[in-house]
This record gives structure tokens, sequence and C-alpha cells, in this order.
């Protein structure tokens, strides 16, 4: 039996087995590129649908896109105008989608029916029947190939004012100044000068995080909502506002509303909840609240105006504004009531995702185009000049590429595109703009490669005041800027002008939180 199964090569599964395994939702567009190099069993077409798919794995590649729910939201025109933007390629339209949302923090789960043992199951009764023992090990040997293809850790880095919160498969951990207690680790912790696992009451898994100047805030997988820090101005969601609260603690207002994101502003919080609704609390002095009025919540309330119009798929905090992203490309700032960005509307523009900076707003739409509105100051908008925008501008430097995230903070801009370069704009203070040769000017105003990274592929970028933190594709953590307060996760270096490694292996995964 066992010179059999070696003999036996995935040429001898079943073609539709193939294909299921291919479509299950397991493998990246980066891992079908592989597979499609190493056999001819996976790069050829076989005779399936030859007029519209050049192989195997390109089929697998549509059905995959289809059943993204970023390509599913788009108009049919919306879907063939990203598909040529991607010259034609399914794997490229796939590598978009899948990007997007791992450098946000959204990831897209397959369906349960695609990913789970059921699946391999369902498979082997049909090969018991046929008494292919030899191919029900192959299938087997393959399916536990694809589960490490797929075992590599996800991880979300978030920059906040003086500190950075990481999320990865094991835990939170938090590193920086512990100001009012966002750090998470009690009262006793004043700084962390490299990345400490943060207690929680429970030991839920914590799939989503956002920091603030003073606060942070958590989204566990079964969609429980923690935070911590200053909670003075109520942006905690608890009533009790007498002390800084330094542990992370369940938001009571949310229970039983499942959430799956958060962003916390200054001295606010907003909360997405699974049904695609938006609660906010905190202080409401501009109207951030999106309530219609400037009445500050101390615990979160939702958003009904938002309710009455769209499913929102994505939301973004700036220091005294909100925004939020529709499933229907629509975007939203929270200004006293919530209201539509009308130029992308008249435009026919659908965006995916938006990111919220101190004074200025970076977008990014489903062809992968930037666009930038607000203060110019420094060249925070790219557009070549320092000239405020009062709505936007598209970002025409950029659009031979594919971007697939967008991050804004003081001042200053970053672009991510497919192919894994980062580029940047604005103000270049403490080295957080990632360009060493500073020179006379301390700003740059249109975006610029970071050539320091040029040899990594970056899978996303988070900013804070004055520094910043990028994740590679192989899990590794890169920070540069301004490291006075530890923020960088490094105890003996005050600043960074080069991306330098934070060493988060050996002392990350071997921690329990």
């Amino acid at each position: 039996m066992g010179d059999r199964l070696k003999s036996s090569t995935i040429d001898d599964l079943p073609l539709h087995l193939i294909f299921e395994i291919l479509s299950s939702g397991r493998l990246s567009a980066v891992d079908l590129v592989c597979l499609e190099l190493t056999s001819r069993t996976f790069s050829a077409s076989h005779g399936l649908f030859p007029q519209k798919f050049r192989s195997l794995v390109d089929c697998a590649a549509f059905r995959l896109c289809g059943s993204h729910p970023i390509y599913s939201s788009l108009r049919d025109n919306e879907q063939n105008e990203l598909y040529n933007r991607c010259n034609g390629n399914w794997k490229r339209v796939l590598r978009f989608l899948q990007s997007v949302e791992q450098s946000s923090h959204t990831w897209f789960k397959p369906p349960q029916a695609m990913i789970e043992p059921e699946a391999k199951n369902k498979h082997s009764e049909y090969f018991c029947e046929s008494n292919s023992v030899v191919l029900l090990e192959l299938l087997d040997k393959y399916w536990n190939a694809i589960m490490v293809l797929h075992s590599s850790p996800r991880m979300q880095i978030k920059s906040g004012r003086y500190h950075t919160l990481l999320i990865n498969d094991l835990g939170v951990y938090s590193c920086g100044s512990s100001l009012c207690g966002v750090l998470g680790h009690g009262p006793e912790t004043t700084q962390c000068v490299e990345f400490t696992p943060i207690s929680f009451p429970s030991r839920a898994r914590v799939i989503h995080v956002s920091a603030s100047h003073n606060h942070a805030a958590f989204v566990t997988e079964s969609g429980e909502v923690f935070t911590c820090g200053d909670n003075s101005s109520f942006c905690c969601g608890h009533r009790d506002t007498g002390r800084p609260i330094f542990r992370p603690k369940l938001v009571e207002a949310l229970k039983g509303i499942p959430c799956k994101q958060v962003a916390a502003g200054l001295s606010f919080t907003m909360f997405l909840t699974n049904q695609g609704h938006v609660y906010t609390c905190g202080i409401n002095t501009h109207g951030q609240l999106g309530h219609g009025d400037t009445q500050d919540r101390p615990t979160p309330q939702k958003v009904e105006f938002l309710e009455s119009v769209a499913s929102i798929v994505q939301i973004a905090a700036g220091p005294g504004y909100g925004l939020a992203v529709a499933d229907d490309g629509t975007l939203f700032s929270t200004m006293s009531l919530p209201r539509a960005i009308l130029s992308f509307k008249r435009k026919g523009i659908h965006i995916v995702r938006v990111s919220a900076g101190d004074e200025h707003v970076v977008a990014l739409d489903s062809n992968g185009h930037v666009y930038t509105w607000g203060k110019g100051y420094c060249g925070a908008l790219g557009h070549g000049d320092e000239i405020d925008k009062t709505t936007p501008e598209h970002l025409t430097s950029l659009r031979s590429h594919l971007a697939v995230q967008v991050c804004a903070s003081k001042r200053k801009t970053f672009v991510l595109v497919d192919n894994g370069s980062v580029y940047g704009f604005g103000w270049m203070g403490f080295g957080s703009l990632g360009f060493p040769d500073r020179g006379v000017s301390d700003k740059i105003v249109r975006p610029r490669v970071l050539d320091s990274l040029r040899s990594h592929h970056i899978s996303q970028v988070s900013t804070g005041l004055y520094h910043t933190v990028v994740v590679t594709n192989q899990g590794r953590v890169l920070g540069f800027g301004d490291n006075e307060r530890a923020q960088l996760g490094h105890d003996s270096l005050r600043g960074c002008l080069e991306p330098t490694e934070i060493l988060i292996e050996g002392r990350v995964n071997d921690a329990q939180p």
C-alpha cells in the first residue's frame, strides 16, 4: 500500500475533487500561482470553460472571487472594471481582494462548509464507496498539505499615540507608554519596552483592535468588546468615569450584540456589529457620534440613521469625526447626522476602505485607486502641493498601481500596493515617514516608494503620531520613527530612521496571555 501511495500523484485524483480543493478557501492567490507553476494538472483548463479560463487554477480563482464579500457587493460594471484593471487575470483580482481584507484587519472567512473537515469527509465517503483506498490516502495527504500552506499566523498591528498593539494567533500584546492604562497591564505598569501579553478576564480570542491617544478597544471572536484606558470622556463605554480602566473590561452595553470592528477616536469610539450596524459612545462636541445632536453618550448607542440607509462594512475614527463605508460603496461622514460623500456617488465610485487622519482623509476604491482630501499641510494629500482640498481628489500619480491599503495619521499618509511596496508622503518628523535622507526638507509632497522596505513584501501598515509599524508577508514586524517611549518595542533605541525589526519571535510565541 505504501509503495502505491508513493507512486500516486495529484494527477490521480478526480478532476472535480482537485477543483474543490483549489476553491476550498484555504489557499491564497499566491498559493494558487505557485501550484499553477508546479504541474500541468493545475495549469491546464482540461476543457472546462476553455473560452473563459486559461487553467483550473484560474477557474478556482474566479470561484473564490465570486464568494468574496467585496467582489460580490460590486455591480456588474464595477466587477468588469476591476477585472480589466487586473489585466484580465482572476488570480490578480483575488490577490487584490485578499490583500484589502488582510491589510485592513477584516479577514474574510470562507463559508464553513468549504473549510471544515466535513468537506474532506464528504469526498472520503465517495472513495470508500469506490474502494479507492489509495486515492483516499492521497486525498488526505493533499488536504493536510493545504492546511500547512494556510497555517501561517495572522497578525494585526495598530499604532496609537505613544504605543503599539499586536494581535497574533496566540494572543494580544502591547508596548510603549501606558498613559491612563492604555496598554492594559494594570495600574503598576507605566511603560513596556517590549511586546507584553495582555490578560483578559476570559481566554477569548481577540481578532480586532483599535488604538487611539489614551484608550484602546478589542473585539473577540465571539463578538464581545473590551476596552481600557482613559474613560473620563465615556469613550470606553462604561459609566464609571472616576478612574482609568487599567485592564480590558467588557462593555456591558454591547452584551448580546456581536461586533466585528472597533474604531477608537479622540475621546469617542465607534463599534461595528456583525449585522452592519454602528454604535458610538463618548464625547460628542462636534456631533461625531452621528446622532444628530451634540449630547455625549456614556454607553454605546446605535446610529439609527445609518441603519435606515445602509449596511456598514468598515468604520474609521479621526480625532473629532467618524467615517463609515457601506456595502454599496457609499462613504458616510458622521458629523451630526451621517451624510454621504456625494462626489463619489455622482461619479459612480465604489469605496471599499477609508482611513482617518488628524486633519485629512484617504480612501480606496474598488479599482485600487486612491483619493485624498482635507488639510494639505506638509503634502499629506500627495498632490505635489500643500493646498487644502474640500472634496476628494484622485491621486493620479499612483493610478498605474493597484492600491490595497491606505493609512493616514498626523500630516502623513501611506499607500500599500498589491506588489507589497509602500508609498509615503507628508511630514517626515522623527523619521516616521520612513525616509532617512531628510536633507533640508521635512516633507514629501508626492507619493514616494520606501526604498528601505524594497527587500520586503509588506502586507500591512499602521502609523501613529510619531512612529510607524509594518508587517511583512512572512510575519516579520518592522518599525521606524520615534521610540522615546518604547512604542517600537526596543529598550535601547530613542528612534529608528531605518526600518528596524521588532523581535517578537521567541518572546511572543512562548507567552501565554
